[in-house]
């Protein structure tokens, strides 16, 4: 009996120290992540209110507008994969209740597309590229919509727009309802947990199927896992990813955009923005819509591809760096 119960001891004290390394390990990292990001950015004090964002580069402006789970750090690496290389300044806002932009009490997509133009006006910057990824798409095309002025070209990756037909939205499955719940918690601990203990589940949540990541090369292995990493600190994105979560989409008058467009998406992505780029191609006079067979949401293995149509699009749109 004896040994039965330093067995147990044992076994106890070793659960207790592999729990309270795992803590150490993630409030180390919780700690880098929340340091990373309260550096790399200001805050303009525009007409609206406060808008943290990024500047960096010189050359032709770029408004680059993150998906949900983004801010300004995500912004920056969307435009860094988009175009590469030089000849831009890239303007990275942080969108409503994105680490420190406050949520204000209109939310609206037609706000926050009045708060992207108030931000340039702030910086004194006439006119930009904007390029809107994901949820991200839907207030680049409010701004485009709205102060028509301000937009030398508007390119769209994986937009979750408007879809009279078919949706965009995210399948319902266990490991997807485990990372709702560590969304709608803000959950930072359990979303650290689960990139080491279950990646796989993550990566479906960001609308790409695992096993297209697993036969990727291993560069872009790590630029998912980046990606996922750095939606943390989950609770400083939660209040946007709330407000992101609850869209009211309708349909605009898209025909009434005069600015040079692009539409990119994949038939694979898992949150079904394919229908959605196909209506807004079909209804913006000119717009040029690029689909990929495979990439999902994040378009693995895409990356040169994109930047290359990216990059000949502007070219004929008149803006080169």
């Amino acid at each position: 009996m004896s040994r039965i119960v330093a067995f147990l001891l044992v076994v106890l004290i070793a659960m207790a120290t592999a729990i309270g390394v795992s803590f150490l390990l993630y409030r180390n990292e919780l700690g880098r992540l929340r340091d990373a990001v309260s550096r790399g950015s200001l805050v303009a004090n525009a007409d609206i209110g406060p808008i943290e964002f990024a500047d960096s580069g010189v050359g032709i402006p770029l408004l680059s507008i993150h998906g949900a789970g983004g801010g300004f750090d995500q912004g920056l690496a969307l435009a860094a994969n988009l175009v590469g290389g030089g000849g831009f300044r890239v303007i990275a806002p942080s969108r409503f209740g994105y680490l420190r932009t406050p949520v204000p009490k209109d939310t609206s997509l037609a706000a926050q597309g009045d708060a992207h133009a108030s931000l340039l006006s702030e910086l004194n910057i006439p006119k930009a590229v904007v390029v809107g990824v994901s949820a991200g798409a839907r207030s680049a095309v409010e701004l485009t919509l709205r102060h028509p002025d301000k937009v030398a070209a508007l390119v769209l990756i994986v937009p979750a727009l408007y879809s009279p037909t078919r949706p965009v939205a995210i399948e319902v499955n266990r490991g997807n309802k485990f990372a709702f719940w560590a969304v709608n918690a803000g959950g930072d601990f359990a979303w650290w947990a689960a990139e080491s203990i279950a990646p796989s589940v993550l990566i479906r949540f960001v609308g790409v199927r695992p096993a297209l990541v697993a036969a990727a090369p291993e560069a872009e292995r790590i630029r998912v896992m980046t990606f996922i990493k750095n939606v943390e600190p989950l609770s400083l994105r939660f209040p946007g990813i709330k407000i992101d979560s609850a869209p009211e989409l309708h349909e605009l008058p898209l025909e009434e955009i005069t600015a040079p467009t692009i539409i990119i998406s994949a038939r694979d992505d898992l949150f079904n923005t394919l229908p959605a780029a196909e209506f807004t191609a079909a209804r913006i006079p000119g717009a040029k819509l690029v689909v990929y067979d495979t990439g999902g949401h994040l378009l693995v293995g895409r990356e040169q591809e994109v930047r290359k149509a990216v990059r000949a699009f502007l070219a004929g749109a008149g803006v080169t760096p």
